[in-house]
């Protein structure tokens, strides 16, 4: 279900959108499509912080865990 709503764009980014609507039907698909986009960009963003955070909480404990398998390698 779609939902209408109104937006106000400053004129050269108008001007800018009409230039490159190509494969698109008209602005709101245009738009719809950039927000889409965004919102995908800013939600893989969040995620990949939010592991960085917990990586970086849980660093010592990794980092032990690996020396612990690098001392089984036998020596070439």
């Amino acid at each position: 279900m779609k939902v209408k709503t109104s937006i106000t764009l400053s004129e050269d980014l108008v001007a800018g959108l009409d230039a490159l609507l190509g494969e698109f039907k008209n602005r709101s698909d245009a738009i719809e499509q950039a927000v889409r986009s965004f919102l995908e960009r800013r939600a893989k963003a969040m995620r990949e912080k939010r592991d960085l955070k917990i990586l970086n909480a849980r660093t010592g404990r990794l980092n032990e865990e690996a020396e612990e398998v690098l001392s089984y390698q036998a020596d070439l």
